[in-house]
């Protein structure tokens, strides 16, 4: 276990301090930022999951620079992902902040590259995020990030950044899962 794989664990234990910030009323009241005026608990939260997703980056960073790439870290990176970024749309679909369908598309994507990835695993193959899944991932982020905070910033000039950014990471999940499903065809046609 090398810190770049803790640095991801860490990730994987903030996002049960981000469920609970943003689900739970503390009775800390609104706030407005920007423009925009939200519960405090969803900026709370909102800043869980930037930290948490920040991580992301600092552990891919740390594991090329130090050259401390793992086969654990392969599988662990991804899986954090897609459990902090999960965990949040799922979040705004109760909350009401992002349509069900777009997110039932997103996470079906998901789940069908984990089962992909799970097919390879035990044919003796890891693999990476590409870079498009690295795009998705980020483009889910900004999305995730910008209707937690109730488009702070974007709302004093009136564009609806966080519903454009979540099309982008539609348009990117789709893409990016058709890439993978398309580079391991191999798997489909040759099994038995």
């Amino acid at each position: 276990m090398n810190i770049p794989n803790k640095i991801t664990v860490s990730r994987i234990c903030l996002i049960p301090l981000f469920v609970i910030v943003i689900l739970f009323d503390f009775g800390w009241g609104t706030i407005e930022l920007f423009g925009a005026e939200m519960p405090v608990n969803h900026l709370l939260g909102g800043l869980v999951f930037i930290i948490a997703s920040t991580t992301d980056w600092i552990d891919g960073y740390y594991a090329r620079k130090y050259n401390l790439v793992t086969t654990l870290g392969k599988f662990l990176d991804p899986l954090a992902d897609k459990l902090l970024v999960s965990a949040a749309f799922i979040i705004l679909v109760e909350l009401d902040m992002a349509p069900s369908w777009v997110i039932i598309i997103i996470l079906s994507r998901e789940f069908a590259v984990t089962g992909l990835r799970a097919i390879l695993a035990g044919e003796g193959e890891v693999v990476a995020a590409s870079q498009l899944g690295k795009i998705k991932t980020w483009a889910q982020i900004v999305a995730i990030a910008s209707l937690l905070l109730h488009n702070t910033i974007f709302t004093l000039i009136g564009i609806p950044f966080d519903i454009i950014a979540l099309y982008v990471a539609l348009i990117f999940t789709i893409w990016s899962g058709w890439e993978y499903f398309y580079l391991n065809r191999h798997v489909f046609v040759n099994s038995k």
